[in-house]
Protein backbone atom coordinates (compact mmCIF):
# COMPACT_ATOMS: atom_id res chain seq x y z
CA UNK A 1 0.00 0.00 0.00
CA UNK A 2 1.71 3.41 -1.33
CA UNK A 3 2.28 6.11 1.64
CA UNK A 4 0.31 8.74 1.40
CA UNK A 5 1.53 12.35 -0.33
CA UNK A 6 1.96 15.03 1.97
CA UNK A 7 3.30 17.11 -0.58
CA UNK A 8 1.32 20.69 0.92
CA UNK A 9 2.62 24.31 -0.28
CA UNK A 10 5.31 24.99 2.02
CA UNK A 11 4.52 27.97 4.35
CA UNK A 12 7.49 29.37 6.23
CA UNK A 13 5.70 30.67 8.92
CA UNK A 14 3.69 27.42 9.82
CA UNK A 15 7.04 25.79 9.40
CA UNK A 16 9.06 27.95 11.90
CA UNK A 17 5.98 27.25 14.63
CA UNK A 18 6.20 23.54 13.76
CA UNK A 19 10.33 23.70 14.94
CA UNK A 20 9.46 26.03 17.68
CA UNK A 21 7.11 23.42 18.61
CA UNK A 22 7.90 19.65 21.17
CA UNK A 23 8.42 18.06 17.97
CA UNK A 24 10.21 20.22 16.18
CA UNK A 25 12.65 21.49 19.11
CA UNK A 26 13.26 17.49 19.60
CA UNK A 27 14.65 16.92 15.57
CA UNK A 28 16.74 20.24 15.95
CA UNK A 29 18.28 19.16 19.16
CA UNK A 30 19.13 15.83 17.37
CA UNK A 31 21.17 17.65 15.06
CA UNK A 32 22.64 20.35 17.14
CA UNK A 33 26.32 18.21 17.84
CA UNK A 34 26.01 17.38 14.07
CA UNK A 35 26.10 20.70 13.15
CA UNK A 36 28.72 21.93 15.55
CA UNK A 37 30.89 19.02 13.67
CA UNK A 38 30.11 20.71 10.46
CA UNK A 39 31.28 24.15 11.70
CA UNK A 40 34.69 22.81 13.23
CA UNK A 41 35.28 20.71 9.80
CA UNK A 42 36.26 23.78 7.92
CA UNK A 43 39.62 23.85 6.12
CA UNK A 44 39.99 27.74 5.45
CA UNK A 45 37.85 30.23 4.69
CA UNK A 46 34.14 30.52 6.44
CA UNK A 47 31.27 28.43 7.12
CA UNK A 48 27.95 29.43 6.28
CA UNK A 49 24.89 28.49 7.83
CA UNK A 50 21.33 28.11 6.85
CA UNK A 51 18.17 26.89 8.94
CA UNK A 52 14.91 27.64 10.27
CA UNK A 53 14.15 31.16 12.67
CA UNK A 54 13.90 28.84 15.88
CA UNK A 55 17.23 26.73 15.03
CA UNK A 56 20.00 27.50 17.37
CA UNK A 57 23.31 28.02 14.51
CA UNK A 58 26.40 26.73 15.49
CA UNK A 59 27.80 29.59 17.66
CA UNK A 60 31.50 27.89 18.30
CA UNK A 61 34.65 30.07 19.60
CA UNK A 62 37.45 28.22 19.38
CA UNK A 63 36.10 27.15 15.49
CA UNK A 64 35.16 30.44 14.49
CA UNK A 65 32.15 32.28 14.20
CA UNK A 66 29.76 31.20 11.31
CA UNK A 67 28.22 33.13 9.29
CA UNK A 68 24.50 32.74 10.06
CA UNK A 69 21.44 32.99 8.26
CA UNK A 70 17.60 32.53 9.03
CA UNK A 71 14.79 32.44 6.62
CA UNK A 72 12.93 30.95 4.01
CA UNK A 73 10.70 32.04 1.17
CA UNK A 74 10.86 35.93 2.06
CA UNK A 75 14.35 36.12 2.12
CA UNK A 76 17.03 35.96 4.96
CA UNK A 77 18.13 37.74 8.30
CA UNK A 78 20.68 37.01 11.19
CA UNK A 79 24.23 38.01 10.39
CA UNK A 80 22.57 39.89 6.51
CA UNK A 81 19.55 40.49 5.70
CA UNK A 82 19.28 39.72 1.74
CA UNK A 83 17.69 37.38 -0.66
CA UNK A 84 19.25 35.19 -3.51
CA UNK A 85 21.39 35.43 -4.68
CA UNK A 86 23.75 36.16 -1.95
CA UNK A 87 26.15 38.71 -1.36
CA UNK A 88 29.41 37.19 -0.66
CA UNK A 89 32.04 36.90 -2.96
CA UNK A 90 32.85 33.70 -4.97
CA UNK A 91 34.72 30.55 -3.47
CA UNK A 92 34.44 32.63 -0.23
CA UNK A 93 33.54 29.72 2.23
CA UNK A 94 34.48 25.83 2.93
CA UNK A 95 31.72 24.73 4.64
CA UNK A 96 28.16 25.57 3.67
CA UNK A 97 25.06 24.32 6.27
CA UNK A 98 21.39 24.22 5.11
CA UNK A 99 19.39 22.96 7.72
CA UNK A 100 16.02 22.36 6.66
CA UNK A 101 15.71 25.38 4.75
CA UNK A 102 14.50 22.98 1.90
CA UNK A 103 11.45 21.86 3.88
CA UNK A 104 10.23 24.96 4.54
CA UNK A 105 9.91 27.06 1.55
CA UNK A 106 12.92 29.05 0.34
CA UNK A 107 13.53 27.87 -3.22
CA UNK A 108 16.12 25.13 -2.88
CA UNK A 109 17.43 24.91 -6.64
CA UNK A 110 18.63 28.67 -6.03
CA UNK A 111 19.66 27.91 -2.55
CA UNK A 112 21.93 24.90 -3.67
CA UNK A 113 23.31 26.74 -6.84
CA UNK A 114 24.30 29.85 -4.89
CA UNK A 115 26.17 26.81 -2.40
CA UNK A 116 27.95 25.45 -5.01
CA UNK A 117 29.30 28.99 -6.00
CA UNK A 118 30.25 30.36 -2.74
CA UNK A 119 32.37 27.32 -1.62
CA UNK A 120 35.93 27.03 -2.35
CA UNK A 121 37.06 24.27 -4.62
CA UNK A 122 37.18 21.14 -2.47
CA UNK A 123 34.61 22.38 0.08
CA UNK A 124 31.39 20.95 1.65
CA UNK A 125 27.85 21.23 1.74
CA UNK A 126 25.91 19.63 4.49
CA UNK A 127 22.58 19.02 4.05
CA UNK A 128 20.07 17.76 6.32
CA UNK A 129 16.42 17.53 5.14
CA UNK A 130 13.08 16.03 6.54
CA UNK A 131 12.49 12.26 5.87
CA UNK A 132 9.23 11.55 4.67
CA UNK A 133 9.17 7.72 5.04
CA UNK A 134 9.95 8.40 8.37
CA UNK A 135 6.74 7.50 11.13
CA UNK A 136 7.98 11.25 12.62
CA UNK A 137 6.16 12.49 9.23
CA UNK A 138 2.53 12.15 10.82
CA UNK A 139 3.97 15.04 13.45
CA UNK A 140 4.63 18.07 10.69
CA UNK A 141 1.91 16.95 8.58
CA UNK A 142 -0.05 20.01 7.85
CA UNK A 143 2.27 22.18 9.35
CA UNK A 144 3.93 24.13 5.83
CA UNK A 145 6.78 21.47 5.13
CA UNK A 146 7.35 19.29 2.39
CA UNK A 147 9.67 16.29 2.59
CA UNK A 148 11.90 15.17 -0.33
CA UNK A 149 13.32 11.57 -0.39
CA UNK A 150 17.11 11.50 -1.20
CA UNK A 151 17.31 10.48 -4.37
CA UNK A 152 15.36 13.73 -5.02
CA UNK A 153 17.95 15.90 -3.35
CA UNK A 154 20.95 14.19 -4.96
CA UNK A 155 19.67 15.22 -8.18
CA UNK A 156 19.12 18.84 -6.91
CA UNK A 157 22.88 18.67 -5.64
CA UNK A 158 24.08 17.05 -8.96
CA UNK A 159 22.07 19.76 -11.05
CA UNK A 160 23.77 22.39 -8.82
CA UNK A 161 27.28 20.95 -9.49
CA UNK A 162 28.13 19.15 -6.47
CA UNK A 163 29.17 15.46 -5.87
CA UNK A 164 26.91 14.01 -3.14
CA UNK A 165 28.20 10.98 -0.62
CA UNK A 166 27.34 7.76 -1.45
CA UNK A 167 25.40 7.35 2.24
CA UNK A 168 23.10 8.91 3.59
CA UNK A 169 22.88 9.16 7.19
CA UNK A 170 19.44 9.28 9.09
CA UNK A 171 18.93 11.42 11.53
CA UNK A 172 17.05 12.64 15.16
CA UNK A 173 14.05 10.59 16.54
CA UNK A 174 11.76 7.84 14.79
CA UNK A 175 8.64 8.73 16.33
CA UNK A 176 8.84 9.75 20.05
CA UNK A 177 9.77 13.76 21.02
CA UNK A 178 13.57 12.84 22.29
CA UNK A 179 16.17 14.06 20.65
CA UNK A 180 18.24 10.65 19.43
CA UNK A 181 21.72 12.58 18.47
CA UNK A 182 23.52 9.25 17.29
CA UNK A 183 23.41 9.12 13.32
CA UNK A 184 22.88 5.55 11.89
CA UNK A 185 24.10 4.43 7.87
CA UNK A 186 21.15 4.76 5.91
CA UNK A 187 18.21 6.66 6.35
CA UNK A 188 15.88 3.89 7.29
CA UNK A 189 13.26 5.60 9.64
CA UNK A 190 14.92 8.67 11.31
CA UNK A 191 13.39 11.53 11.02
CA UNK A 192 16.04 13.26 9.14
CA UNK A 193 18.90 13.09 7.30
CA UNK A 194 21.85 14.04 6.40
CA UNK A 195 23.53 14.60 2.88
CA UNK A 196 27.45 15.60 2.38
CA UNK A 197 28.19 17.06 -0.97
CA UNK A 198 31.89 17.82 -2.48
CA UNK A 199 32.32 20.85 -5.05
CA UNK A 200 35.10 19.16 -6.52
CA UNK A 201 38.47 20.57 -7.34
CA UNK A 202 38.97 21.32 -11.13
CA UNK A 203 41.70 19.08 -12.86
CA UNK A 204 44.43 20.74 -14.21
CA UNK A 205 44.50 20.76 -18.04
CA UNK A 206 47.26 18.05 -19.32
CA UNK A 207 49.48 19.52 -21.61
CA UNK A 208 49.92 17.59 -24.88
CA UNK A 209 53.35 15.28 -25.23
CA UNK A 210 55.89 16.71 -27.98
CA UNK A 211 56.19 14.18 -30.80
CA UNK A 212 59.77 13.23 -30.49
CA UNK A 213 61.53 12.71 -33.71
CA UNK A 214 63.89 9.64 -34.12
CA UNK A 215 67.01 10.53 -36.22
CA UNK A 216 69.50 8.60 -37.77
CA UNK A 217 72.64 8.54 -36.23
CA UNK A 218 74.75 10.23 -37.99
CA UNK A 219 71.94 12.66 -39.14
CA UNK A 220 73.32 16.76 -39.64
CA UNK A 221 71.15 19.20 -36.73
Amino acid sequence: MPLPAFHTQPDPAAADAWFASDAGRALLDSEAELVAEAARSRLGPAVLWFGPSMATPPRDPESGLPLCLHGGAAGFHGDLRCRLPLPLANASCAVAIVQHLGDAGCDPVGLLAECERVLVPGGWLWLLALNPLSPYRWRWRGQGLEAREPVTWRRRLRAAGLVPDSVTQGVGPTWERIPHARQQDGVGLRAAFLLRAEKRRLPLTPLPHRRVLALRAGTPA
